[in-house]
């Protein structure tokens, strides 16, 4: 859009849309009552019902969620590659019976939960978008609009849409954190392992000495990629990374060698071999502490490591299309925009990885995961005509 043809949009229903997307609960997998209420507003915008549909994802993961991602995609009123926009419908529990307020140029919570703006604000912002763009009757190429089900627990929708069912889209803009003129454009990899400790049973008053503590073999192995630098934040030369052991799981009496534990946990890096190097420390050290804990029979107690990836690094180059059209796009509605990197995951990790160039920009959501949470509704509204400028502009 040029200055003497600005982008407009309806502030008042924007951040109506917003409060009303705020109050409906969705935890990760329970997300059908978002959906019903994004329809229909859509349906309201103008939407066709031939336009949206949800796919099968639900049923793919097995998971018993409620609903596939709900995908929208509206036919071009002029020539150009398709475009994805896209925003995950799922909350955190800490969210759980949010009751919004504004006051003054924010939005938060009434009570102690978390308000929810991760990511309530990037699914009102695409639902405005498709309303001015279809309101106004603003030209546009092919457009794909995803809300995207179970980001919070491993981007599950973005990973399991099918591109075809998007589009097959040349470029993609995500919305996630933060304000509009702070562009992600590149996002840290991790895995998630699992190690199964496996000992052997024995009275732990009477003849302890005839077990083999599953607890003993999984504290030796925390102990041991602590002291080699592997927990926490991990600085090995120019490499660097995060590794974290989430959960212990086992025992079930004092009076017991326990004989059975699962730990879980992840690793992160924005450098793939690394990445690979910090869970083999992992694995490594699960198989040493397993062998070192021995009976008085010597037999050791052994692990069943498995990891797997969880999401996958990425880095777009400034000069990539995606990156300088959305530069300018901010640049045209007088924003200044940034380039940076993050260390958590987005569903643009997943859309990029299929192939799909993605960015992800952010609608004034702050301090998501905490009770401290708000929406700057200024940057909302950015974050608004971001999207419309981005959906109508020619790349």
């Amino acid at each position: 859009m040029s200055k003497s043809n600005p982008i407009r949009i309806d502030e008042r229903r924007a951040v109506a849309h917003l409060m009303d997307l705020l109050k409906v609960p969705g935890l990760s997998g329970k997300e059908r009552r978002v959906a019903e209420c994004v329809k229909a507003k859509l349906r309201n915008a103008g939407c066709r019902a031939s336009w949206v549909r949800h796919d099968d994802a639900h049923k793919r993961l097995g998971m018993g969620f409620e609903v596939g991602n709900l995908i929208v995609s509206l036919p071009g009123t002029r020539p150009g590659p398709c475009r994805l926009f896209s925003g995950h419908m799922d909350t955190v529990p800490l969210c759980r019976g949010a009751v919004p307020v504004q006051k003054g140029n924010r939005i938060v919570s009434r009570g102690a939960t978390g308000l929810g703006a991760d990511n309530r604000t990037a699914v009102a912002c695409l639902v405005t978008t498709v309303e001015t763009v279809l309101k106004q009757g603003l030209p546009h190429p092919p457009t794909t609009f995803l809300f995207t089900i179970a980001e919070e627990i491993g981007l599950m929708g973005a990973k399991s849409v099918r591109r075809s069912d998007l589009g097959n889209p040349k470029m993609g803009f995500n919305i996630d954190a933060g304000p509009a003129a702070g562009f992600l454009t590149a996002a840290i990899g991790a895995t998630r392992w699992e190690a199964e400790v496996i000992g052997r049973c024995a009275h732990a008053g009477v003849h302890p000495e005839d077990g083999v503590s599953a607890i003993l073999i999984a504290a030796r192995a925390i102990r041991d990629v602590g002291s080699r630098g592997f927990f926490g934040k991990i600085e090995k030369g120019r490499r660097k990374g995060t590794a974290n052991v989430g959960r212990i799981e086992g025992g079930e009496a004092s009076n017991q060698v326990t004989d059975r534990v699962r730990v879980t946990g992840e690793c992160r890096s924005h450098d793939p071999v690394f990445l690979a190097t910090i869970n083999q420390a992992y694995r490594d050290a699960f198989d040493g502490a397993a062998a070192s804990v021995r009976n008085r029979s010597g037999k050791p107690g052994r692990v069943q490591f498995k990891s797997q990836d969880d999401y996958d690094a990425f880095a777009l180059s400034k000069e990539e299309p995606v990156v300088q059209y959305a530069l300018r796009a901010a640049k045209a509605l007088g924003l200044k925009p940034l380039t940076q990197s993050v260390d958590g995951g987005l569903d643009a990790n997943s859309f990029n990885r299929k192939g799909i160039p993605t960015i992800t920009f952010g609608a004034g959501q702050h301090s998501p995961h905490t009770v401290d949470e708000y929406v700057d509704l200024r940057e909302y509204v950015q974050g608004c005509r971001l999207g419309v400028g981005l959906a109508v502009g020619e790349a």
